[in-house]
């Protein structure tokens, strides 16, 4: 007997495959995490996405997305992809967490969006098993795979949903997701 389940939540995120393909699952969890901070986001206002929760940390939600971008860069495209490119936010932002009075949540999503979709195009090629480079940081000059990229993304972006949720929480009252 097959049942057939729906392929998105209620709320739009799609559902990670349960079985089925190594890859294909590293990429449907990824593409959750992905959707959870949007959700995360949506229906906010630029003030209300630089509002910080817990201080004295100066976290927010447009921070996180300005850091995910950066990390999307960071991993597919130069330790994965061998590509030799700037941070997204310039040489005096290379954590993304930096706040510009001049950018907003719709501009930083679109800039994420562009990020990702750069690293599925570098990435599309290549098997789990590619060996890449971490070009800066503590562990520079060490090789990693594509799988364990991905592997990272998903832990990067389920550590830090998990801000979002507390972040959103403390603006508005929004729980779950």
């Amino acid at each position: 007997m097959t049942t057939d389940l729906p392929q998105t939540l209620p709320d739009g995120r799609p559902i990670p495959l349960m079985t089925g393909d190594e890859r294909a699952m590293l990429e449907s969890w990824l593409d959750f995490h992905r959707a959870t901070l949007e959700l995360k986001c949506a229906g906010l206002d630029d003030a209300q996405v630089r509002s910080a929760a817990a201080g004295p940390s100066e976290l927010t939600l447009l921070g996180l997305v300005q850091h995910l971008a950066e990390c999307e860069r960071n991993w597919f495209q130069r330790a994965a992809g061998g590509l030799e490119l700037p941070p997204v936010y310039g040489e005096g932002n290379v954590s993304g967490y930096g706040l510009e009075p001049g950018r907003g949540i719709r501009e930083a999503l679109e800039i994420w969006r562009r990020e990702i979709a750069r690293g599925r195009e570098v990435c599309a090629g290549r098997t789990l098993e590619s060996v890449g480079r971490i070009g800066e940081g503590p562990m520079a000059g060490a090789e990693v795979s594509l799988r364990w990229v991905f592997v990272h993304m998903v832990e990067e972006y389920a550590r830090h949903n998990g801000h979002a949720d507390i972040l959103r929480e403390h603006i508005d009252g929004v729980t779950g997701a």
